[in-house]
């Protein structure tokens, strides 16, 4: 196949899919038809100044022809400049001023009928040939939608092997300098031999240009591997496509230097099918287990989900169904929501209004409180918390048409559930007093104060339901790369079903990310035997005088084993190894690291360790150095943690400092910020020496995985042992890929849920706790007390235990099913009793508490040094070495990795865990020494 053949063949798709071919030479100012006053008109103003005048028939004839003579004549000599310009002329219409009625009337000249493709006239042209200042070229082929040259296509000989796309990529660059006036209204670059096809904007550079690989957004491939232009062109470049594409997902931003940015083939059909389920989850008419719950988008990290956020924002603003919407971005950490505000932010083009960010409680109210409509706001979650006056959160607006977009929130997303607070109490108890008389006359009589009981109990609800309490009508979708589902939460649960899914395989596939690789390089933990029992019998003795929760967490296996893995041998041993490693890899690519340490304490200890054996890398100035701690923190914190903490602007500062290619810091150590939704693609290595599973760790791992230059993949390299955790978060987020797996029945969960509070009011028949939602701890202890009452049937010794462990198990079960069906009105009526009985059963598994009690300094110092005594530190392992076996790369996504995770047993965890709740499986499990297990 020639080049001239493909040009053909591609001409052939267009006409299918409604475009009118006409030949460069016939339209050509010396042509047969000509359609351009010369070669230096890189559009063809007669066929916009027809498409103005049957666009617009209301607007005057001399307001057409300024329009016509602004969207020629630019203006503006910087080409990115020039096409933003352009570009928002295009979507908004070309602002005019004409006389009326002796008075001066304002109105736009629309250039496009975007609702109706129809009455646009959509050309496909080949050998169009342009002139510029020194150079004349002919493009292959170039589409006009009504005389506008938005999409230029650049295609090469498909039996030339030295003839691919990057040297079409390569010669639109030249053509960009030789011929930039086309270029002023371009919004599609695409380039293709026949066998690869890719496409890109204005500014991309070659890792942006990408493959289009679907036509109706369900399959992929649908014409084979081979026939990816086809597939474009019959996938975006279909006039009904190419509409909605240029109007909703075309982004320019400003952040220091102008990029044009468009949106790959999973975003666009993502929003397109989220505005579906959104228009018919806000209806007032839907189905009550639709409404408010408008899905779940599920696209993996590093595959543009923020852009995707911001075109879905863009798309729901705009459309007529939903009536001006108000838009809530809501993250769960005050730095996400600065960065996706950010993102936001840049966006204005697109969004056609300024984002707000409410800082306080009280702005966030304020913004959200009697707006009749539009707006974005972006808020934490924490912000939806009732004042210290309120037993609930307030409706901020009953409005339909309010869309919450939720940000990979994990843990607060799911807090629906009440709990009973021991608060200060603010309100005084009224009483009526008399003023006695001696004589005949009336005793007066007046309304008294009298202090009532300094703390009171009350019931308070997470804050996703004080979200939903605020604005009980919104529609909720989420946006995530690592959904959850789990015992207690289900992002399907809580916000709908899949809309869109986007994995990890296909993102790589599609060149959207890197390939991640894994290397274990253990540091070995040995514990003198001799010591290893004494371990569990120390620290159970410090722990004996704490209440149960402190002495859970001091007892557990995460702060054992943290005081293990910041014992000081084994961090000195670390940061040798990594230092060692991260030199030899910068050999071989250029790039930087990210560290992950389990605590904050164990990030100051490993910076002290590293600036010892490489103290040129160290400096106290932020502005200097190759090596950061990034934390939280307070003036109040510790010694040693205090030089790592920065202000707000610092850390932003330090943010763009590393995202830098070109700056010297080069590695930063983190325990939890920046794990999620950082972008610096110019991150290649994550040594990860923290536990880690789920969607945290995918999140993580994640920062490796950005597209950058000619990085062939990001590596994670584990100190800590995560290697099964990994095969597992890889199987749950890329197996599966959300499709086939059975999805939670929210009423099927509640009738689980009514069924174990039926058994729990039966366990209680006998005591009155109607009142409990005021009778406070009284009605809880009296409650406790009779369901130790209880007796088993069989007697014996156990008998007392019986009824409180059967009371503990059906609250479990009811807890486990309460959070699955939470959203449904039906459990919203039951969530204080809900509340109630789950503090019963706290009440009854919980120790009594001393009054000896530890500060957490002496705690924590007298822990250390007993597993201090107890580690022994040695040297840092490569698992391949240790087995005499060649070192491989292991690639996560390559096939043998894949067979290896697909052995994994699959399973649904919400899924099983409802199941196992009709099977009345749910156990509790009382106080156990945590230590060992």
């Amino acid at each position: 196949m020639t080049e001239d053949q493909l040009e053909q063949e591609t001409l052939g798709w267009l006409q299918d899919v409604g475009y009118t071919h006409r030949y460069g030479l016939d339209i050509a100012p010396d042509g047969t038809d000509p359609q351009r006053a010369n070669y230096r008109q890189a559009l063809l103003p007669f066929r916009l100044r027809e498409a103005i005048q049957r666009l617009n028939p209301d607007i005057p004839t001399v307001a057409r022809v300024d329009a016509l003579q602004q969207v020629m004549e630019l203006g503006i000599p910087a080409l990115l400049s020039a096409n933003r310009a352009f570009h928002q002329l295009l979507v908004g219409g070309v602002p005019v001023q004409y006389q009326k009625d002796g008075e001066t009337r304002g109105d736009f000249v629309h250039l496009v009928d975007w609702s109706n493709p129809s009455k646009n006239e959509f050309w496909a042209v080949n050998q169009f040939t342009i002139k510029g200042p020194n150079n004349t070229r002919r493009a292959d082929i170039v589409l006009f939608v009504n005389g506008l040259p938005l999409v230029f296509i650049e295609l090469k000989n498909p039996s030339d092997v030295n003839a691919d796309i990057w040297k079409a990529y390569d010669q639109i660059q030249t053509y960009k300098e030789q011929i930039p006036d086309v270029f002023q209204y371009n919004e599609v670059l695409v380039i293709s031999d026949g066998t690869d096809a890719r496409m890109g904007s204005l500014s991309a550079d070659t890792e942006r240009f990408m493959r289009w690989r679907t036509i109706d957004g369900v399959q992929v491939d649908p014409l084979g591997e081979f026939n990816e232009l086809e597939t474009l062109v019959r996938g975006v470049l279909a006039p009904q496509y190419l509409l909605e594409y240029l109007r909703y997902f075309v982004l320019f931003e400003d952040d220091g230097g102008l990029v044009k940015k468009i949106a790959g083939y999973h975003q666009f059909h993502a929003v397109r099918a989220a505005i579906g389920h959104v228009i018919a989850a806000s209806r007032p008419t839907s189905p009550s287990a639709l409404q408010g719950r408008g899905g779940v988008v599920w696209h993996t990290q590093g595959s543009g989900k923020s852009i995707t956020m911001t075109c879905f924002a863009a798309r729901v603003m705009q459309e007529p169904a939903m009536a001006n919407p108000t838009i809530v971005v809501i993250t769960d950490r005050n730095d996400l929501d600065g960065q996706l505000f950010g993102v936001f932010s840049l966006a204005q083009d697109l969004l056609r209004e300024q984002p707000i960010q409410a800082d306080t409680r009280q702005k966030l109210r304020q913004l959200l409180a009697n707006r009749p409509s539009g707006g974005i706001i972006f808020a934490t979650i924490q912000k939806f918390m009732p004042g210290e006056d309120e037993d609930a959160y307030p409706i901020l607006s009953e409005r339909y048409n309010i869309v919450v977009i939720a940000d990979e929130a994990h843990r607060t997303q799911y807090g629906f559930e009440a709990k009973l607070k021991h608060v200060k109490n603010k309100s005084a108890n009224p009483a009526t007093a008399y003023h006695l008389k001696n004589d005949a006359s009336a005793n007066p009589v007046e309304t008294v104060d009298f202090a009532g009981p300094e703390y009171i109990d009350r019931y308070q609800a997470g804050y996703a339901q004080h979200l939903r309490d605020a604005l009980p009508h919104a529609t909720f979708v989420a946006f995530t790369g690592t959904p959850v589902s789990g015992a207690d939460h289900d992002t399907r649960a809580v916000f709908g079903d899949y809309i869109h899914v986007y994995d990890m395989q296909q993102s790589k596939e599609d060149g959207a990310t890197v390939a991640i690789y894994y290397e274990s390089r253990l540091a070995k933990l040995r514990l003198k035997e001799e010591d290893l029992s004494l371990i569990d019998d120390e620290v159970d003795e410090l722990a004996e005088d704490e209440e149960e929760s402190t002495q859970a967490h001091l007892k557990s296996r995460w702060a054992a084993l943290e005081k293990v893995v910041g014992a000081q041998p084994r961090v000195a041993s670390v940061a040798a190894d990594l230092v060692a490693h991260f030199e030899e890899r910068n050999k071989a690519q250029d790039g930087k690291a990210m560290v992950v340490a389990m605590s904050r304490d164990i990030c100051a200890h490993l910076y002290n360790e590293i600036i010892k054996l490489r103290p040129q890398w160290h400096d106290p100035d932020p502005e200097k150095g190759a090596i950061k701690v990034i934390m939280t923190g307070s003036a109040s914190d510790k010694v040693l943690l205090r030089p790592h903490i920065y202000s707000h602007l610092v850390k932003k500062r330090l943010e763009k400092r590393f995202k830098d290619p070109a700056d010297p810091l080069c590695m930063v150590i983190v325990r939890d910020m920046w794990l999620t939704g950082f972008d610096a693609p110019c991150v290649h290595t994550m040594y990860v020496d923290k536990p880690m599973k789920g969607h945290n760790l995918m999140q993580a791992i994640a920062r490796v995985n950005r597209v950058f230059k000619d990085k062939q993949g990001g590596l994670v390299v584990d100190y800590i042992g995560i290697g099964n955790e990994l095969k597992a978060a890889m199987r749950e987020y890329t197996a599966s890929k959300g499709r086939g797996t059975p999805t939670v029945d929210a009423y099927e969960a509640l009738a689980v849920l009514i069924e174990k509070i039926d058994v729990l009011r039966a366990m209680l028949h006998g005591f009155d706790y109607s009142g409990f939602e005021t009778g406070g701890h009284k009605t809880l202890a009296g409650a406790a007390n009779h369901i130790l009452g209880l007796h088993s049937p069989t007697g014996g010794k156990d008998a007392k235990l019986d009824g409180k462990k059967r009371f503990a198990d059906a609250a479990l079960a009811m807890s486990k099913a309460f959070s699955l069906c939470c959203t449904l009105d039906e459990a919203k009526a039951l969530r204080d009793e809900v509340a109630f009985l789950q503090a019963v059963k706290v009440i009854l598994t919980k120790r009594e508490t001393t009054a000896q009690r530890k500060t957490d300094e002496e705690r924590e110092a007298a822990i250390r040094q007993i597993i201090g005594q107890a580690v022994v530190s040695e040297r840092v392992v490569d698992i391949f070495d240790a087995v005499g076996l060649d070192k491989p790369n292991i690639g996560l996504l390559d096939d043998e990795f894949l067979a290896q995770v697909r052995n994994l047993p699959e399973r649904n965890l919400a899924v099983d865990l409802l199941e196992r709740l009709l099977e009345g499986e749910i156990k509790s499990r009382f106080a156990s020494n945590i230590v060992q297990q």
